[in-house]
C-alpha cells in the first residue's frame, strides 16, 4: 500500500508541475482550462494523500489550491 501511495502522489505532482512548467515555457495558457484542470487534479491527489497521516500544512495548501484552481474553471470567461 505505502509504495501505491508514494505512486499516485508522484502523479500528483507531477500533474502540477506539467502545468506549472509549460506555463512557465510558453507551452501552457494559464488562462485556458488544461493549465486549472492540471493544477485542480494534481493539488486534490496531494490533498487526499496529505489527510492519511494527517498533515495540517499539506491539507491547507492544497485544499486551497485545489478551490482557486476549481473556481478558475467556474468562473464565466471574458472574450
Amino acid at each position: 500500500m505505502d509504495m501505491t501511495r508514494q505512486i499516485i502522489s508522484f502523479l500528483g505532482a507531477l500533474l502540477i508541475l506539467v502545468g506549472y512548467a509549460g506555463h512557465q515555457m510558453g507551452w501552457i495558457d494559464a488562462r485556458r482550462p488544461g493549465y486549472n484542470i492540471l493544477n485542480a487534479a494534481g493539488s486534490a491527489i496531494l490533498f487526499w494523500i496529505a489527510l492519511h497521516p494527517f498533515q495540517i500544512g499539506f491539507i491547507v495548501l492544497e485544499g486551497v489550491w485545489t478551490a482557486i484552481s476549481l473556481w478558475a474553471l467556474a468562473r464565466p470567461r471574458t472574450a
